[in-house]
């Protein structure tokens, strides 16, 4: 996480610490926790709305284009999960309420830099899709980004301070230096370059009065860095978001309740004592949440998951269909509900089915709408760029894709906090639901997240839907678009609350006639179970009770 002031100060002495570089033609090692933060906030990309994943990629790919130029091999390195010693936890409470305080600044239209939630995932889908080759370490990286680069001989790119003190043989190249959008050409010749800045260790050593490399490790203790408690002034922000709402992630809660007891592999027995002879008590975990405008620690329980999903390590042995039933259960959502969606939207569509059954902030018919319409991106790209041009014609997809890429790039408007939280709620789903797929090795397919949700373009569409825009009158320009949108649609709503899709109107007019004098039992009843089950077909049996009247209920809309 580096020396905090330390990069400030050798940046202050470019001239004395740095040598220039034209790099090409080698093999270089990439801190990738620190590239995809900088490509992220150094791109003018839209962070307000929780997320342009799409232009993230483009930018992501134009990255590696550059370094595939210059014939450049990149090796990106990622941190893994904390050290089991929890000595640096205090820098990362910290640190999240740093987060927390920037973007609530970002909501109501200030500064700040806040990474959107997915990013890493999505970074990593586009590392497989380019055949990048990376490593993710068991803990942080830094170590073992210094170990490969030495043993290769090649340069490290990175902003992590830590690097200015590492021993490295082909040096340092700090990333806003890396001048990879303005690449040169080798006078008299077609080789490309990216210009660059190489730190040198030497000089600073020598700025210090030839001070001994061996003792940098105790001059980093010294400044202060992320593994010494010293008192640290933090100036804050004072501009997420509405602060009074409850943290988005506690919709995912139950999710990580199941990832919990799938982790905690359970033995069957403690020393000599019997297990089943100790009381029933489901393991613990602690997590830090936010509350208000700052950060807590609760406990929280791990489901008790049946026996043969207790021991992790023959988790895989289990056949693709129990591990789907697991996955399908913890979301709520039934098989048959998924089987006319495509594979590659399988996940998402049933993590919208949890999030509307779990959405705290009361998620609305337009904002449904419009996550959908969303994630018709992916496919129609996909069409567009499809080799078999015969498939495209009178289609409509490139309109669509076009229209949809006006509403994205519509002038941003004031943030609606209300909408942003209930997206930012789908994305905490969407991210435990990966969580959870992947640890039962992908039961269902995983989604290429770099065009599945765009933030920019999924709050302009809920815009136009409140105003004068329709589904209908967006989708009838590509058919196939359409009909993948009413399978998604069709499946949510099987999961939704009666509120959610039916009209204001007829919500507002339910909500007066539940006040007001209610219709006898038994004028309703006659015909009951047989009209629910054919407006809710395949849902729940006991939606009718969600319904304040039959009549009511008879006059209900088909939605698409």
């Amino acid at each position: 996480m580096g020396i905090r002031g330390l990069m400030s100060f050798v940046e202050d002495h470019i001239n004395e610490f740095f040598t220039d570089l034209k790099l090409r033609d080698t093999k270089i090692i990439i801190d990738g926790y620190a590239l995809f933060h900088r490509l992220c906030f150094s791109s003018n990309l839209e962070l307000r709305y929780g997320g342009d994943y799409d232009s993230f990629t483009d930018v992501v790919e134009q990255f590696f284009e550059s370094l595939f130029a210059c014939k450049i091999c990149p090796y990106v390195v990622l941190d893994g999960g904390c050290d089991i010693s929890d000595k640096k936890l205090n820098t990362i409470k910290d640190r999240a309420r740093e987060k927390i305080q920037m973007a609530h600044s970002l909501s109501v239209g200030g500064g700040g830099y806040v990474c959107p939630l997915l990013i890493r995932e999505v970074f990593i889908q586009v590392l497989i899709q380019l055949r990048v080759r990376f490593v993710q370490c068991f803990s942080e990286a830094d170590r073992d980004i210094m170990t490969l680069a030495n043993h290769w001989n090649c340069p490290v790119l990175s902003s992590d301070s830590d690097f200015c003190i590492f021993d490295l043989k082909s040096g340092f190249c700090p990333l806003n230096s890396f001048q990879w959008r303005n690449m040169n050409t080798i006078k008299g010749t077609r080789d490309c370059y990216i210009p660059a800045k190489c730190f040198s260790l030497d000089a600073l050593c020598c700025h210090f009065g030839n001070l001994n490399k061996v003792l940098l490790p105790l001059f980093a203790v010294l400044c202060g860095n992320d593994h010494v408690n010293l008192p640290v002034m933090e100036t804050f922000l004072s501009k997420v978001e509405n602060m009074q709402r409850p943290n988005a992630h506690r919709i995912s809660l139950p999710i990580r309740q199941v990832i919990y007891g799938l982790l905690v592999n359970t033995a069957p027995h403690l020393g000599n004592v019997a297990w089943d002879a100790l009381p029933p008590q489901p393991p613990a975990f602690s997590e830090v949440e936010r509350i208000n405008k700052n950060i807590k620690t609760s406990i929280v329980d791990a489901v008790e998951l049946p026996k043969d999903h207790s021991d992790l390590s023959k988790l895989t042995e289990l056949s693709l269909a129990r591990r789907q039933i697991l996955l399908l259960e913890t979301l709520k959502v039934k098989q048959s509900i998924l089987d006319p969606i495509p594979a590659a939207l399988k996940l998402p569509i049933a993590v919208s089915c949890y999030w509307v059954q779990h959405t705290e902030a009361k998620a609305e018919l337009h904002h449904l709408q419009a996550l959908l319409l969303g994630m018709l991106m992916g496919p129609l790209h996909a069409m567009i760029n499809s080799p078999d041009e015969e498939a495209l014609q009178g289609s409509g997809a490139e309109m669509l894709y076009e229209e949809l890429q006006r509403v994205k790039a519509q002038p941003g408007l004031r943030l609606d906090l209300d909408t942003a939280h209930v997206f930012c709620q789908w994305q905490c789903c969407l991210q435990m639901g990966l969580y959870l797929n992947q640890l039962l090795s992908m039961p269902l397919p995983e989604p290429d997240l770099t065009r599945l949700y765009s933030g920019s373009l999924v709050h302009g569409l809920c815009r136009q839907l409140l105003t004068s825009a329709s589904v209908e009158s967006l989708l009838h320009v590509c058919p196939e678009a359409q009909q993948l949108y009413e399978r998604m649609f069709s499946a949510t709503r099987s999961c939704a609350p009666a509120e959610l899709v039916l009209p204001k109107g007829k919500s507002k007019k339910r909500r007066q006639k539940k006040r007001g004098t209610r219709t006898p039992w038994s004028e309703n009843r006659v015909g009951t179970t047989l009209n629910a089950r054919s407006w809710h077909e395949g849902g729940n049996r006991f939606e009718l009770l969600m319904v304040g009247t039959l009549e009511e209920h008879m006059e209900a809309p088909e939605l698409e």
